[in-house]
């Protein structure tokens, strides 16, 4: 027998609980801060800034500004949505630095290009620039440092800093991708012979020619080769470097000037969105095809919002409203409220059937419902976070077998309104009832190996996430994304754009709420959570991995909850995914029934699970990169997790 399956054997019939379950990593524990995020650059960034003085919110900004220098999964071009929690004032506030649509990007716009969605990658995949802005918004609001002080870290890494292997290898493997954008070809293939003239000039240099290519082992030839940089080597961003030291130099001289530390961070926020770096990404994104445009950059801002909120036992659970996914984990928790899960045991068949089945009720909502509610139409948020509307959700619940006929409910009856699109409602629910085949989704289930593959490489893809608290109570939770590799660079920023725009429909018979326009936000995946116990920090958490987020994150929180793991166990505990939902990039297909499951899931378990109608697929990990904070409240300490799944990293003291 498989010795870890043998410990988690011995586990589930161990008491008490998960008490002695072994991780691979330890758990950090601290009193005064910690700094957790995707990678171990960037959580030394926030432990330096600590080390300055700065509280959990300067940190986390030098953790975001690391984590885009050294594209982990994300760029500057990327958004950025983050809850805090302010113990000045006891109140979880939420961060809305997503990026919107562009002047031109109407659903006509792409259907006429032969588009069912707008594109994955390129300059017509890119909104805005939200990173930016979002966390300049939250330093000079909430943090006390100097933007110098807390982009110091990041600009060292712009000068050049040692590449990590993952990131050099996605370059290499999309580098004929990279090769479609001059600019993005100037940096990030720099083994490349033939740059070009208009790719190889800095911002300093683009009046005086090129600036030279790399050097590259003999023989390299365009094409042939490696062409990206080499794992360790040394990756500058010149560009890049010289847009950060506008930002702070924009700074410095405000100070100068006698402003204020806040209105001196705002004067660099306005120099991105309405001076020459502004002016910069509107030329280029335009020059390779995109449609940003400098009104589009002025007339962006960055939203501070009151967060959603449910309470489950007791612990009072927040996340971004539903221009994110976030409030996906909430309708789960009301619906599992009156389950006994914990006597189902961890990770049974009727265990997950559950949770899936319960996954499966709020993602159909979320896939109709969800979208930028600063746009009509507005959406039903009151009921659907309605805890009489779960109890209706979880009655669909069918404890013997998989549902996979699963469709969007009707929440507006529980806030005593109309639904008015319930013609559009009474067509999911008819193409539901269609045999088995005759509809898009349920032909992605015939999909062969390499097919399912690129599924769930889109259906999970990543980005990152940041957690940090300190010793005064400020406790921020962070998942930003976008702009990640293959990016298109704007020009010489250095900024590498978003992505989102795929997260769109063009169609509102998919989702009315979530039809492409101009200025407006996608709905995104990305879903950082914070709970209160007793009206104090309880847990911050957050995970990276697309539309697995929320599933993720759930089980999470419901393994320390209801089954009583540390956070380093629960970071690292065995989860499952389902794919029932539409992915919310790419095609947005649907897998109904499909479900993602550990390879140490005991036989008895997958058999008992396949005869409930499942269709499984195994993984060696599964947790997915959990980072988490665990306030001992008897103690006043913390407790850090990060999962053993990827490249995650904390640091304490």
């Amino acid at each position: 027998m498989n010795k870890k399956l043998l410990t988690l054997l011995l586990v589930l019939a161990a008491a008490p609980g998960f008490a002695q379950m072994r991780t691979e990593k330890p758990a950090l524990h601290a009193k005064r801060w910690l700094a957790i995020t995707g990678k171990p650059l960037s959580a030394t960034a926030g432990a330096m800034i600590f080390q300055k003085g700065g509280n959990a919110v300067d940190a986390a900004v030098a953790m975001i500004a690391a984590g885009c220098t050294m594209w982990d999964t994300l760029g500057w071009g990327g958004e950025t949505q983050a809850l805090i929690y302010n113990p000045k004032t006891g109140k979880v506030i939420g961060i809305d630095a997503l990026g919107v649509a562009p002047s031109g990007a109407t659903p006509g716009f792409f259907k006429s290009r032969g588009m069912k969605y707008p594109p994955e990658y390129g300059p017509l995949a890119a909104v805005t620039p939200g990173t930016p802005g979002g966390i300049l918004v939250m330093l000079a609001e909430y943090g006390r440092l100097s933007l110098k002080d807390v982009l110091q870290p990041a600009i060292d890494m712009a000068d050049g800093y040692p590449i990590e292997a993952q990131a050099a290898n996605t370059i290499e493997r999309h580098k004929k991708q990279i090769e479609e954008w001059p600019y993005s070809r100037a940096v990030f293939l720099v083994h490349r012979r033939d740059h070009g003239p208009e790719a190889g000039a800095t911002a300093g240099e683009a009046e005086s020619g090129p600036t030279p290519a790399h050097d590259r082992p003999a023989g390299d030839v365009a094409g042939a080769g490696r062409e990206g940089p080499e794992p360790g080597e040394i990756f500058r961003q010149p560009d890049l470097a010289a847009t950060l030291r506008k930002l702070v130099d924009t700074e410095q001289a405000a100070l100068a000037e006698g402003k204020s530390r806040k209105q001196a961070i705002y004067a660099a926020y306005d120099r991105f969105y309405r001076g020459d770096i502004a002016q910069e990404i509107a030329r280029s994104t335009q020059e390779q095809g995109g449609l940003i445009t400098t009104q589009d950059l002025a007339n962006w801002h960055v939203k501070i919002e009151q967060p959603v909120t449910t309470s489950y036992h007791g612990i009072d659970v927040y996340k971004l409203t539903v221009w994110t996914q976030g409030p996906v984990m909430l309708q789960a928790l009301n619906i599992l409220e009156g389950f006994d899960l914990k006597s189902m045991g961890y990770n049974t068949a009727r265990y997950t059937n559950t949770v899936y089945q319960a996954m499966s009720l709020a993602f159909a909502d979320r896939d109709f419902y969800y979208g930028d509610p600063y746009f009509p139409p507005e959406e039903p948020v009151k009921g659907l976070l309605s805890k009489a509307y779960a109890k209706q959700r979880a009655k669909l619940i069918n404890p013997d077998h998989a549902s996979p006929a699963i469709v969007p409910g009707d929440p507006y009856p529980f806030q005593g309104e109309t639904n008015p699109f319930s013609s559009l409602l009474a067509q999911w629910k008819a193409a539901a009832a269609e045999p088995p085949g005759s509809r898009n989704r349920e032909l992605v289930a015939s999909l062969g190996p390499a097919e399912l593959a690129r599924f769930r490489e889109t259906f999970t893809a990543g980005t990152t996430s940041v957690e940090a608290a300190d010793s005064d109570g400020w406790v921020v939770s962070v998942t930003p994304s976008g702009g990640w590799i293959p990016a298109v660079i704007a020009g010489h920023t250095g900024v590498g754009l978003s992505e989102r725009m795929q997260s769109f429909v063009l169609d509102p018979a998919e989702n009315p709420y979530n039809v492409v326009e101009p200025g407006k936000r996608p709905r995104v995946t990305l879903t950082p959570t914070l709970a209160l116990k007793g009206g104090k920090p309880y847990l911050a958490f957050a995970v990276q991995g697309g539309d697995t987020q929320d599933q993720n994150l759930l089980q999470f929180f419901l393994d320390v909850v209801e089954f009583g793991m540390t956070v380093q166990q629960a970071a690292e505990a065995a989860n499952f995914n389902s794919y029932q939902m539409h992915s919310s990039f790419g095609d947005h297909e649907s897998i109904p029934s499909k479900v993602l499951l550990n390879n140490e899931v005991p036989p008895w378990v997958r058999a008992r699970l396949h005869r409930m109608g499942y269709s499984m697929v195994f993984a060696d990990r599964t947790s997915g990169p959990i980072n988490a904070i665990l306030f001992d409240l008897e103690h006043g300490t913390m407790w850090g997790g990060s999962s053993n799944y990827g490249e995650d990293y904390g640091i304490g003291w």
